[in-house]
């Protein structure tokens, strides 16, 4: 069996090696709490105070599977904070587990962030079981397809078995319909043996509604701020040392015992903390601590709307030291040139001359005022390399909170999807594919919940209809985030990727990343050049180059064709990919030499000492 852990967290259940079983919880609203073991045989065993708040009691004879609960001054009974495993749901008592496991992936090194290519699922809808062994199975697929990390929306408990995830109110309990912490740790171990990291989502900033007892126990929340979905974390008040520690530990214990590879932050701007070591700086220097001790690498990549730099800056700049953050810019630049959508957080776009800078420059709001805020936003992205940043065409965000939850399927042509994926994979940033959107899903990705308070659930449908309300088209509506059928529908249709342009798709995704991966002026994003620049109004030109080696790609963003002229290729170039070829599901003909089909792009390289 593979070793015990050296060192239980702060919280939670421990098996120890005698047979016993530690309990300790940290609950300093109450003088007495007791433990109270529902099976194998129901018993109250009293919790000694120990310090600072915390209550501990070890047991004789108690193994993996007994239940149990706290009793709370004499009174009500919650389930354990920091359970591991909460199989009857978020009401339920909580489970004893056994932290072992066999592992086999001893030989697995986690990839620098440069070769991250990430591949984001939910696992509740990527496979018809909805489970974390259902997911093993396409492993390989994705490995063949040149993914290299896969991350998985948020697993910790939520009511029901469908949820985005964000709802969490157990965030060390892996969620038990998906296959509880044991499913994850096989899903861990199968991706490393497979040649791919796990990135895991976290939510740090706030706790779902329903089952949500941390109250219970102590000043979890913040009174002083507030957040889209109530009271934020307590990371900079009276008591914060303790709620810092339970959530620290709750990284640890992801990337330590469950050896997931890097973190992925969920909305750091609604982390309030304003303290002179912020949590978030405390968090990264103990993950990173931890792993090398450990001789692991560590990714922690944060979701920031803020276009902050300091982000990604280490200590010494006075930064965060997250390695990476997500770069919603180049989505909505990128978004707004193929469609020309301009409602909402879209109205701040102007399409290709903010592609052109979202490439050039990273962020394409630098300290300029933004519409959509009504106030300035941003700072200029110094010392933050490509690497750093996040970029995708489609994420869930991006897909579902759309009223339908509909997909760029729904409403770009198959030569445009082409052009996104181009775009999107040949930038120097980490990509990041949505499940799916390789092969042209045409399921939707909407909201969906299984809350069982029927206030709260009318309120969540209320808050979506007024969430949409001036957005939605005639006829449009939003589907019931409660019925189980809007889950449905969300599920992947992986037959698709078999027939037709959903084939030519995969592959053409499949060409583009071996050419990311393979062509030497794309492997070193965060110390070769980078160029990008319109060409007229409907081209845009992105020029890679690394020592003596040089790419060039031409994207036509128009329905029309378009010269190029030889200042833009000359005859030392030599064409590597034309997405409007018929091998990727484009025309039967090539619009010709010198010429851009409709809303296609070419690829070029050149290598030697003659330069661009």
């Amino acid at each position: 069996m593979g070793k015990q852990p050296t060192a239980p967290m702060s919280q939670g259940s421990f098996l120890t090696e005698d047979g016993s079983c530690l309990f300790r919880v940290w609950a300093p609203k109450h003088d007495e709490v007791s433990l109270k073991l529902l099976t194998p045989q129901s018993r109250k065993v009293p919790m000694a105070p120990v310090g600072c708040g915390y209550h501990e009691a070890t047991v004789q004879n108690v193994g993996p599977g007994a239940r149990y609960m706290y009793e709370l001054s004499g009174d009500a009974q919650r389930p354990d904070p920091a359970s591991r495993s909460q199989p009857d749901g978020v009401h339920g008592p909580s489970e004893v587990v056994d932290q072992r496991f066999e592992w086999t992936d001893s030989a697995w090194t986690n990839p620098t962030l440069d070769r991250y290519v990430i591949y984001e699922l939910h696992v509740g809808t990527f496979s018809s079981e909805g489970t974390f062994d259902g997911v093993i199975p396409y492993l390989q697929e994705l490995r063949d397809l040149g993914v290299t990390a896969i991350e998985l929306m948020p697993v910790a408990q939520f009511p029901g078995e469908r949820n985005w995830g964000y709802d969490g109110v157990y965030p060390f309990s892996a969620q038990s319909s998906y296959g509880g912490v044991s499913g994850l740790k096989r899903l861990v171990d199968a991706a490393h043996q497979t040649g791919l990291a796990v990135v895991l989502d976290v939510v740090y900033n706030h706790l779902g509604p329903e089952g949500n007892y941390l109250a219970d126990f102590g000043p979890y929340f913040s009174a002083e701020y507030s957040t889209p979905w109530g009271h934020p974390i307590n990371f900079d008040g009276r008591d914060s040392d303790e709620v810092r520690r339970y959530f620290i530990d709750n990284a640890l214990y992801w990337t330590g015992e469950c050896r997931i590879d890097a973190l992925r932050f969920d909305a750091i701007h609604a982390i309030y903390d304003f303290s002179a070591r912020t949590f978030l700086r405390q968090l990264a220097d103990e993950v990173h601590e931890r792993a090398n001790t450990q001789g692991r690498t560590v990714h922690l990549i944060a979701e920031s709307a803020l276009n902050d730099p300091r982000v990604v800056w280490d200590e010494a700049h006075g930064g965060l030291a997250m390695d990476a953050h997500w770069n919603d810019d180049f989505h909505h630049a990128l978004h707004v040139a193929l469609t020309d959508e301009r409602r909402g957080y879209y109205t701040d776009f102007n399409g290709l001359p903010d592609l052109v800078t979202a490439l050039n420059e990273g962020y394409v709001y630098q300290g300029q005022r933004s519409e959509f805020r009504g106030r300035s936003h941003g700072a200029k992205p110094v010392g933050v390399a490509p690497s750093h940043l996040t970029v995708f065409s489609q994420n869930h965000d991006q897909v579902g909170n759309r009223a339908a939850g509909d997909r760029l399927t729904a409403s770009l042509s198959h030569e445009q999807l082409k052009l996104a994926a181009g775009i999107t994979l040949l930038s120097p940033f980490m990509p990041l594919l949505f499940m799916g959107e390789e092969y042209g899903e045409t399921a939707p990705f909407p909201y969906f919940i299984s809350h069982t308070d029927d206030d709260l659930v009318e309120a969540v449908r209320r808050g979506r209809r007024q969430e949409f309300a001036e957005m939605l088209d005639a006829g449009a509506h939003v589907p019931d985030p409660q019925a189980e059928q809007t889950f449905l529908r969300a599920k992947l249709d992986h037959s698709l990727a078999t027939s037709g342009r959903h084939t030519a798709l995969r592959d053409f995704y499949r060409e583009l990343l071996t050419l990311r991966r393979d062509h030497p002026a794309l492997q070193e994003p965060d110390s070769g050049d980078c160029k990008a620049e319109l060409i007229g109004d409907y081209v845009l030109s992105l020029r890679r180059s690394s020592g003596t080696d040089h790419l060039l790609a031409l994207f036509n963003f128009s329905g029309v064709d378009q010269h190029i002229s030889e200042s833009n290729v000359r005859s030392d170039w030599t064409q590597l990919m034309d997405s409007s070829a018929e091998r990727w599901g484009g025309a039967a003909a090539s619009p010709g030499v010198g010429k851009l089909a409709p809303y296609s792009f070419q690829v070029f390289e050149q290598s030697g000492e003659s330069g661009v």
